[in-house]
């Protein structure tokens, strides 16, 4: 029975080895929490500029009007969530680095590699695509199109990292796809998205891996 117990500890410690080369795993969860703060107070920013939180997609090409071009709106939400971008990646480092001290690992391995790799291809194309809608007049699509490929790219970079991204990259893009369907409502689901969803998750993986390290 002992010697059993033995084999099965050994195989649980070689596992957890070949996780921890595989996937990334200082993730923190708190950076999560963070960002979704970050992106409520972003979007909370934009709905008072914009007066068009609710939202048809009459009342939303109106707020667009006024004495600023719709595009120069455009550009300030851009500015915004680039703001909100930085902000979030500042401190997913600070978060991210403390843990991986903590766990004696690597912040920068080659998984976490292939984890960034995965997640900026679809991140940049779809920072792409957004510049050409917003070029050709398709402002409704651009906050949508933001949700659905940070969706993609979460999808996509949870192979080398926790497999709740995923769950969370499927509800980014059920989000960007309701958003291309429903033009008008990009900001409520960009708020949700980035924002609340962010929280949630971030709170559920800090309760989940990181309360007790």
């Amino acid at each position: 029975m002992n010697e059993n117990k033995k084999h099965l500890d050994d195989l649980t410690h070689i596992r957890s080895l070949m996780e921890r080369s595989s996937r990334f795993l200082s993730l923190s969860g708190l950076s999560g929490v963070f960002a979704g703060i970050y992106a409520l107070i972003g979007a909370a920013i934009v709905y008072f500029d914009f007066k068009a939180g609710s939202i048809s997609y009459a009342k939303y090409v109106r707020s667009m009007g006024g004495d600023e071009e719709p595009t120069a709106k455009i550009y300030f939400l851009a500015g915004i969530a680039l703001l909100v971008l930085v902000a979030s990646l500042i401190t997913g480092f600070i978060f991210t680095s403390r843990k991986a001290k903590k766990q004696n690992l690597k912040i920068w391995d080659n998984s976490a590699k292939l984890m960034m790799s995965n997640l900026a291809v679809p991140l940049i194309t779809g920072g792409i695509l957004g510049i050409i809608f917003i070029q050709n007049g398709l402002f409704g699509f651009v906050a949508p199109i933001t949700l659905l490929f940070y969706g993609l790219g979460l999808f996509s970079a949870s192979k080398y990292s926790f497999v709740e991204l995923r769950y969370l990259g499927l509800c980014e893009i059920l989000l960007g796809l309701i958003g291309c369907l429903y033009i008008g409502y990009g900001l409520l689901l960009w708020t949700i998205g980035f924002g609340l969803l962010h929280i949630f998750y971030g709170a559920w993986m800090y309760y989940k891996y990181e309360k007790k390290v």
